[in-house]
């Protein structure tokens, strides 16, 4: 499926002006009901679904091909996901809801050197998500005021490198197929399924397996599962996620939703 394209209402003899496509990852169905209301009320935007994890937030952009991935900053505390969405889709815009745990000089400089185009409150008001978000299609480029002190006097031209925050945020070693299927693995799921999930071979997964064993050093699958939490690379779902499984040394959470994702 391609980027949305669809025409609002332009004054006569404009030519039609592109709705943005507008899409959120967040753990919470109710969060998500409300956002989607909004932006179908609301002139220039229109929804394309949502997702409530990092695999079907990955799935969603391959997909559907968001203008704008809202992501709440419970499910990417280290910026992994905005870098693998972004690298994804160069042209996708990703604003992050920041909760009131993450408010922080390290986070806020951390997403954004990971390649996220926004910040702002988790808990801002509906005009100021809208105005985020089309400051954000503007600038590319977008601090809420009450966030943007924190960034730091150089926010605006931070890159990869330029920060010793980049030393302290925890490292991605994998691909984007690569952190896909270790998400899946940490679920539970075996090879066939994974493929069948993510349309491809067996033997692919298979490789993409051990590739995640190799860079992570780890001697099996649920070792490589611990490994990936204890370093930051997977994470427990956020508190307030419906099914929320936390992990145990040595085991893998298991939950039925982490495929899920649902577009327009």
């Amino acid at each position: 499926m391609t980027r949305s394209n669809e025409p609002i209402r332009a004054p006569q003899g404009s030519p039609p002006i592109r709705s943005l496509g507008v899409a959120v990852v967040d753990p919470l169905p109710f969060y998500r009901e409300g956002l989607s209301s909004m932006v179908t009320r609301t002139t220039g935007l229109h929804w394309a679904g949502h997702a409530g994890n990092p695999h079907a937030a990955l799935q969603l952009a391959e997909q559907v091909h968001p203008d704008v991935i809202l992501v709440d900053s419970g499910i990417d505390p280290h910026g992994h996901l905005a870098k693998l969405l972004v690298t994804g889709d160069p042209a996708a815009l990703v604003i992050m809801l920041v909760r009131d745990s993450h408010r922080t000089p390290a986070f806020l400089q951390g997403i954004l050197l990971a390649g996220a185009h926004g910040a702002l409150p988790r808990s801002a008001e509906p005009r100021r998500l809208i105005e985020a978000i089309r400051r954000t299609q503007l600038d590319r480029r977008y601090l809420d005021p009450v966030l943007a002190p924190l960034a730091g006097p150089q926010r605006q031209g931070l890159r990869p490198g330029d920060s010793m925050v980049a030393a302290r945020r925890p490292r991605m070693p994998l691909s984007r197929r690569e952190y896909q299927v270790l998400q899946l693995v940490a679920e539970g799921l075996e090879n066939a399924a994974i493929a069948k999930l993510l349309y491809l071979s067996v033997e692919t997964v298979r490789t993409h397996v051990k590739s995640i064993l190799r860079k992570l050093s780890a001697r099996d699958r649920t070792h490589a599962v611990t490994i990936a939490f204890r370093n930051g690379i997977l994470i427990a779902q956020p508190d307030d996620t419906p099914e929320n499984n936390t992990p145990t040394s040595g085991a893998a959470p298991t939950s039925s939703g982490m495929a899920e994702y649902r577009a327009r």
